[in-house]
């Protein structure tokens, strides 16, 4: 982290400003804080590899201890989870500096399906529903007029297309897991901010830091909603917006659903800032058409019936909530990569791709990725190998969206 990051900082539990401990470590030529101590009339709290780790907890006080103790690995380790085997396999892994990818980190870090479903995480239909949201908005100049909250971004995958929309603007990425922040700042979205909060708790922001605050996929699994959203509001109130994709109705069936609301009670929560409801099927079928985004016509939360999920714009600017015409795709940011979700033969002169899903319980939350991914694709030369033949042939800006390519971090997979 930079040090100007702690004026925007505030103790969760006393909303007092930090300081830093001279011992702190820094790398780089601008003096980036690599480690140390932040410390509020009430508290202190660990920096470790960038990261501010603004819980109150055990493993944040053994962290702590640790790098008070001169144990940087153990700090890193012990916010990561890491001991015996798996701890010795990270090592490992850590030790193969340039070669190691996100992938390989994940297998340790996550070997569940959460691990599986950030590995094939920029191809899913919620994250390119959520993504299609995004850009559509940031197409009108007045939306993300400054910093930008990416709250409960889990590993940076959403973060990394907000920084790609708003270069120069500050966009940090906050979530409860120090795993997840730590695999962003490495692979995922390394311009971002990372800050460990819990979002059960106060927010660890001055008031009115982030003009736009975008929560996606994970807010019915906060039980604190109430303070949550209160939190939300205090950084966007004024003109700033709330972009919240894919919020679980109580009132449908959902996957891992969590503590649900209705949502008339998701409105509620939101209501001082005037949100609007639009239902995911009706964005994401638009999506899948490639036809832009209507935003300019929210529904009533009694007209969402037993829908799904749906999404929550909640912003006092009229002219956000129009229709968009397809973004374009941009330039590459990363590099051109085939699909995770293919498994790719090469036969002489052609390669065939063919959609293979990781698990039957991933085809089944997450199988409506075949409205735009084909079962089957025959492209012409080696796509087997780590630089794509990208000829005059083909399609290329179709295959990225239709996410056959993906505009992959470097070391991804």
């Amino acid at each position: 982290m930079h040090e100007p990051l702690l004026d925007l900082l505030r103790c969760p539990f006393c909303g007092g400003s930090f300081n830093l401990h001279p011992s702190a470590r820094r790398s780089g030529p601008d003096g980036r804080i690599e480690s140390g101590v932040i410390w509020c009339e009430c508290c202190a709290f660990p920096i470790v590899a960038g990261i501010p780790v603004l819980r109150s907890d055990d493993t944040s006080r053994l962290a702590m201890q640790a790098l008070e103790a001169g144990r940087q690995e153990d700090a890193l380790f012990g916010l990561l989870g890491l001991e015996g085997a798996r701890a010795e396999a990270f090592r490992a892994l850590l030790g193969r500096e340039e070669a190691l990818t996100y992938r390989d980190a994940i297998g340790v870090l996550s070997p569940d399906p959460e691990g599986t479903y950030f590995i094939y995480r920029f191809s899913d239909p919620t994250f390119v529903m959520a993504e299609s949201v995004l850009a559509a908005l940031a197409q009108e100049p007045s939306a993300f007029p400054g910093r930008v909250l990416d709250l409960c971004g889990g590993s940076g995958h959403l973060t990394r297309v907000i920084t790609r929309m708003r270069p120069t603007h500050t966009v940090v990425l906050a979530d409860m897991f120090f795993w997840k922040l730590w695999l962003a700042r490495t692979f995922t979205a390394p311009d971002a901010v990372p800050v460990c909060c819990d979002g059960n708790h106060p927010l660890p922001f001055a008031p009115e830091t982030f003009p736009t605050v975008v929560l996606s996929d994970a807010f019915p699994y906060i039980w604190q909603k109430r303070l949550l959203a209160e939190e939300m509001l205090r950084q966007a109130r004024g003109r700033g917006t709330i972009v919240m994709p894919h919020l679980h109705s109580s009132l449908g069936w959902n996957y891992s659903a969590g503590m649900t609301l209705t949502p008339q009670s998701y409105a509620s929560l939101f209501a001082a800032l005037q949100p609007r409801l639009f239902p995911d099927e009706a964005l994401f079928q638009q999506v899948v058409e490639g036809a832009g985004l209507d935003l300019g016509r929210p529904v009533s939360p009694e007209a969402l019936g037993n829908t799904n999920s749906f999404t929550l714009i909640a912003s006092r600017q009229a002219n956000l909530f129009r229709r968009y015409p397809p973004a374009a795709a941009g330039p590459v940011a990363g590099s051109l990569a085939i699909n995770p979700l293919y498994r790719v033969s090469h036969d002489g002169s052609r390669s065939v791709l063919t959609l293979t899903f990781p698990t039957p319980q991933y085809e089944e939350e997450f199988g409506e990725c075949r409205r735009y991914l084909p079962d089957a694709l025959t492209l012409s030369g080696d796509f087997t190998a780590p630089v794509l033949p990208l000829t005059n042939d083909l399609d290329v800006d179709d295959l990225r969206r239709r996410r056959v390519l993906i505009d992959a971090p470097p070391r991804y997979c």
